[in-house]
């Protein structure tokens, strides 16, 4: 069993403000195209699980895009038909009956900070699922900002199937939010497979593709939310996440300090001069 990075150690990603197009990712397919990043899991012959050293590459990729100016969106998604079957049932199912209780809640801590890391990053997070998307590669899901998929995919939070509370990796927190207290419930309480359009129906997904376009237009999304004001989307992704806590009052108060901030930019000034000018704006970021 690898353990190189479960005592949370991050690797050595580029450090801060430094621009991604070079990076080379170890455990799965990693681009930088006009602004976008894509992230394709790719062991598409056991449908994408996930291993220890995956989990890892892919938390500490996402806590190093806080520091990212060439990334302003990011595509997650999996080849070969699939995008995520969860972890892998030999690489981590097995070794995991063999740790002790530190070593339990060391992995477990560590694969709550890859939905952290994703929550945190600023950029907007774009799903694109077909095929099977399990266990773990549900929460990846899940803790992206928006999901795209197609009528033939299968989401399953499997965790009770193989004994386990489905109270991981925020499951309890993050999907009642999304679908519903009862609609949540039932998913986790029984494991069963939520089929696309159900999914759509139900909120989890954003939009119903079929599996010729979905790249593209999950592609497209994440082009779309690029080009806008990127500074502006990273405020709004942390209000969403931040007012989960709070009460309405104290929420509004939140919003009146970040909306404050954001009229200090230099896109927001862009805005109106192109408004008034009758053109459409070119944001910057900044």
């Amino acid at each position: 069993m690898s353990t190189k990075y479960l005592p949370g150690q991050p690797q050595q990603l580029p450090g801060h403000n430094h621009v991604l197009h070079n990076y080379r990712a170890q455990h799965f397919k990693f681009s930088v195209s006009d602004y976008v990043a894509t992230i394709s899991l790719n062991r598409p012959e056991r449908k994408n699980p996930l291993s220890f050293d995956s989990y890892a590459e892919l938390r500490d990729l996402f806590r190093t895009l806080v520091y990212a100016p060439d990334v302003h969106a990011v595509v997650l998604t999996g080849e070969g038909g699939n995008f995520c079957s969860g972890g892998d049932v030999h690489e981590i199912i097995g070794p995991l009956t063999k740790l002790d209780m530190p070593g339990l809640l060391t992995f477990t801590r560590m694969t709550g900070d890859l939905v952290k890391a994703m929550r945190a990053c600023p950029q907007p997070i774009v799903a694109s699922i077909d095929g099977i998307c399990a266990g773990a590669g549900a929460l990846l899901a899940l803790a992206s900002d928006m999901r795209f998929g197609t009528a033939r995919s299968k989401t399953y939070f499997l965790f009770n199937k193989v004994g386990l509370a489905g109270c991981d990796m925020g499951a309890c927190a993050l999907l009642p939010r999304m679908i519903g207290q009862g609609r949540a419930s039932e998913l986790l309480f029984t494991g069963r497979g939520l089929g696309g359009e159900e999914a759509e129906r139900w909120g989890f997904y954003n939009r119903v593709c079929t599996p010729e376009d979905l790249r593209d237009q999950a592609q497209a999304m994440a082009a779309q939310l690029a080009s806008g004001p990127t500074f502006a989307n990273g405020m709004t992704k942390k209000m969403l996440q931040q007012e989960w806590n709070m009460g309405v009052d104290e929420a509004i108060e939140a919003e009146a300090q970040a909306q404050a901030i954001c009229m200090a930019t230099n896109d927001f000034h862009r805005a109106y001069h192109a408004f008034v000018a009758k053109q459409t704006p070119v944001f910057e970021g900044d």
